[in-house]
């Protein structure tokens, strides 16, 4: 891979603004912007992405600081897929901020939902039960979520024995907003990223991130997989977590885009997103998403996270949810996708770049050990707190 391979269609011409890790002279991530020329050292401007996302004007703020250059973009690439990861490499472009996700935020993958709960989490049920409901829930993809039309679909939905904590929220007034993993815990571009070992129905989940300051304001947007365990989320609604935050479980990247002349919320309102799928066994999987048919505005999922009710002194990072929900089967007719160990995953979008990881299992991807108290420490040892 080179830098064409992860860079927007108009390459460095936006403000890009990441982190990288480097091992010396004290280990920890510096904040980078991402120019024609490589990747430059933001730190003295933001010692974390927090503060930059912060700022009155990020994007601003960025152009006007020149930082030291630290290495190629090419170099950085080359390290972050290496096997084992090299002392300099790519990180997820965001530190102390809350990591959220909005889900059920697509007709498509609403109904997808709605299935993995009525298999009760058997991917060999999901087929039969996909065509059961083919008939019964009909076009809902034109319905605004908390309208009058959407309460009139409820009502017959559940006159019909339908209704379902899935349909709640996906047509319901409130968004389902939770916690998809810790701060510092994101894996960015070229990691591995994990499946719990018990797994059997899983699939990557392409998003597009948003990210907020602790205002409340979106900054720029970035690209996410949100990986998604179809049978342990189909089983309980209770055990969220367990199918959600796992080791190496939420993957940014490769870069956040900032808001700024190039680049705006209308043009993550109008994102497409493709996704790739490519197995060791020779298995392949593409798909696509589009923003344009989201069910709610992304000012709005940021607003029933981030508000009165709830506040964030370190901003968000927020996933938006996504229209996939594979259904190609790969190994026995009828129970659709699941990941396989080294299956290589790559999320692309055109004025975001692409996202590559590489698929493992929870417990044999790197673990997660770096905290918040590390990053104190190497902050204060470089005199930047």
């Amino acid at each position: 891979m080179n830098g064409a391979d992860i860079l927007p269609t108009d390459g460095s011409f936006g403000t890009l603004v990441g982190r990288v890790w480097v091992a010396a002279p004290v280990a920890g991530p510096r904040t980078i912007a991402v120019r024609e020329d490589g990747l430059f050292d933001l730190s003295r401007l933001a010692p974390t992405l927090s503060d930059l996302f912060d700022l009155p004007d990020p994007a601003g703020s960025v152009a006007a600081h020149a930082g030291e250059r630290l290495c190629s973009l090419e170099a950085a690439i080359e390290a972050s897929v290496a096997e084992p990861a090299a002392d300099f490499r790519l990180l997820a472009p965001c530190d102390l901020q809350a990591l959220k996700a909005a889900g059920v935020t697509f007709a498509a993958s609403l109904v997808e939902r709605v299935i993995e709960e009525r298999a009760k989490g058997d991917p060999a049920a999901a087929a039969k039960v996909r065509e059961e409901l083919r008939g019964l829930l009909g076009d809902i993809r034109g319905l605004k979520p908390g309208s009058p039309e959407a309460a009139q679909v409820k009502t017959l939905l559940q006159r019909e024995g339908l209704w379902s904590q899935y349909l709640e929220v996906g047509i319901g007034p409130d968004a389902e907003v939770f916690t998809k993993a810790q701060p510092l815990s994101a894996v960015g571009f070229g990691a591995q990223i994990g499946l719990h070992p018990k797994s059997v129905w899983n699939n990557p989940e392409p998003e597009i991130v948003l990210a907020c300051s602790s205002r409340g304001e979106i900054v720029g947007a970035s690209l996410g997989n949100d990986v998604n365990l179809r049978d342990f989320e189909g089983r309980s609604a209770l055990l969220l977590s367990k199918a959600k935050d796992n080791n190496a479980s939420c993957a940014i990247g490769p870069f956040v885009r900032l808001f700024d002349r190039t680049f705006g919320l209308d043009d993550v309102r109008s994102a497409e997103l493709s996704l790739v799928v490519e197995g060791e066994d020779n298995f392949r999987l593409e798909g696509r998403s589009s923003m344009a048919q989201i069910s709610r505005d992304p000012t709005d999922l940021v607003a029933q996270t981030l508000n009165e009710n709830h506040q964030y002194p370190d901003g968000v990072m927020l996933f938006l949810g996504t229209l996939f929900a594979p259904t190609q089967d790969r190994d026995a007719p009828g129970e659709g996708f699941t990941h396989r160990r080294g299956d290589r995953v790559t999320i692309g979008s055109p004025r975001l770049g692409a996202l590559f990881n590489r698929v493992t299992t929870s417990d044999a991807a790197v673990p997660w050990t770096y905290g918040v108290r590390d990053l104190m420490r190497s902050l204060a040892a470089r005199d930047l707190i």
